[in-house]
């Protein structure tokens, strides 16, 4: 973060000040107490479990120069406010505001139903290319580790920009109206780009229609003269386009004809990777994709587009395309094991459009002389359609001839249910009620060759299988771990 003093920071959160005004608040902002750096600030949320509050003594112990917190602890420098995580937002907004006014910062902001976090990843390795010569990386770029990208994860990316950066790349999440709207008042950005409008959480949402409407919200957040990115294959996308505002551009990507930003010639080898010629209108570059699943090509394009509208030249987005590597874990990551068993890793979230993309990417990558093993959970809050949308998925199964079919948990039952009834038979399909059966059925199943496939929503706990997997598991006694640390919204 840029150096601010304690009364910048009451100034930016509207707080009471509890603290030597002249204080030097020069470190990382974080809510999380063991992750406290010298100088820095520790934001006292209030949690489920538990208080921030509770751990602001040993974060200033521990080197904090200041706690933001709802009200004064003795002893304890503070600036008290209100609403804790609106401050935060607050102070985010302040931050970016004040190094927007005296640099070349440029802000990239990702939505949609499926593919945010992969857009992000490549984004942040297309632009490390675009940075002038002479600033790193680590200095000129900054993108959210994992998936922080709601109220409480975007503020925490956007404070970590400095006088040197010059991209910011931001993920926005939403589980309601507005949502989307809020993160751009805090970080407008230059390029916004929506990639897909899904059922994902429509449970939440109400209706299709009411995520379309919070997506567009991206549009219509993007700085006057910026550019909006949206994707031409989805026409609840493509219609965005009315919302921006004159002088605003938009730019469209996808496989069809009139797509700004094209794919043609898509192919995809036994792998499950995919090669395509990027059309941008001047002329193809071929890539070639180091990322599984075919569904890759859409967040691909999307991310040239994006880069394409920040002034990098075709050649070398296909190139930074064809070297991009996965960077976010349990988001279909290909681990080959030395038992000749590979395992496909996409645990880390789930809604019908991705599961149905992973399932396909399964049956490629096995082909017709490999065994395909679906491990699938629960895909969480979809509402009234629950039902219906888990057994798509497990008839879904069954037409792309997945060979072993493992549903684990209550909530995932209904993929079984689908399975049985579009003509699994005998051992096919295997209901188990939570993972230590899982374990015991792959334990006693899984066979050299075999390609496994572990898909769920993150709640759902399957990560911790895919871990193991990976290592080269599971067992009946492999250990559970621990959840990963991410700020996570559709």
């Amino acid at each position: 973060m840029i150096a601010l003093t304690a009364a910048d920071v009451a100034a930016a959160t509207g707080g009471r000040l509890h603290a030597d005004a002249a204080t030097p608040v020069t470190g990382t902002v974080v809510v999380d107490s063991r992750r406290v750096e010298p100088g820095g600030l520790f934001v006292a949320l209030p949690g489920e479990r538990v208080d921030g509050h509770d751990f602001a003594r040993a974060a200033v112990e521990a080197g904090a120069a200041l706690v933001l917190a709802a009200r004064e602890i003795e002893g304890v420098p503070t600036v008290v406010v209100d609403d804790v995580q609106a401050a935060l937002g607050e102070l985010a907004r302040d931050v970016l505001a004040r190094v927007r006014s005296r640099g070349d910062l440029r802000v990239v902001a990702v939505t949609g139903s499926v593919g945010k976090t992969t857009t992000k990843d490549l984004l942040g390795q297309l632009l490390a290319d675009m940075l002038p010569a002479g600033v790193a990386p680590e200095d000129g770029l900054v993108v959210p580790t994992g998936s922080f990208n709601n109220e409480v994860g975007l503020p925490l990316t956007v404070l970590r920009v400095t006088g040197e950066t010059r991209f910011l790349v931001l993920e926005m999440g939403a589980d309601g109206p507005g949502n989307i709207a809020y993160l751009t008042r805090i970080a407008p950005p230059d390029v916004g780009i929506v990639l897909a409008v899904g059922v994902a959480h429509v449970g939440k949402f109400g209706s299709v229609e009411a995520i379309a409407r919070t997506k567009s919200e991206m549009v219509t957040g993007v700085v006057p003269g910026g550019t909006a990115v949206l994707n031409a294959d989805d026409q609840r996308v493509a219609a965005m386009a009315s919302l921006a505002a004159p002088g605003q551009s938009v730019t469209t990507f996808g496989t069809i004809s009139s797509a700004g930003v094209r794919a043609v010639d898509v192919q995809v080898d036994a792998s499950g990777r995919a090669t395509f010629g990027l059309d941008a209108g001047a002329g193809t570059q071929q890539v070639t994709l180091r990322l599984v699943g075919a569904h890759h090509v859409s967040n691909a394009l999307a991310a040239a587009a994006a880069v394409l509208a920040l002034g990098g030249s075709l050649d070398v987005v296909a190139r930074g395309l064809s070297s991009a590597t996965p960077v976010s874990p349990h988001r279909m990551a290909v681990t080959e094991r030395p038992d000749g068993v590979t395992v496909i890793d996409d645990a880390y979230n789930a809604n019908p459009d991705s599961m149905r993309a992973a399932l396909r990417a399964l049956a490629v990558m096995a082909g017709r002389s490999r065994r395909s093993v679906a491990v699938l959970g629960e895909m969480l809050e979809l509402g009234d359609g629950s039902r219906a949308a888990h057994d798509a998925i497990g008839r879904l199964a069954v037409r792309l001839n997945v060979k072993l079919l493992v549903v684990v948990g209550d909530g995932a039952y209904h993929i079984h249910e689908g399975a049985m009834q579009e003509g699994s038979w005998g051992e096919e399909s295997v209901f188990v009620p939570d993972l230590d059966a899982a374990r015991a059925v792959l334990a006693e199943a899984l066979e050299p060759g075999d390609v496994v496939l572990v898909k769920s929503s993150l709640g759902s706990g399957l990560w911790q299988l895919g871990d193991e997997l990976a290592a080269g598991g599971p067992t009946a006694t492999s250990g559970t771990g621990g959840a990963p640390a991410t700020e996570v919204a559709p």
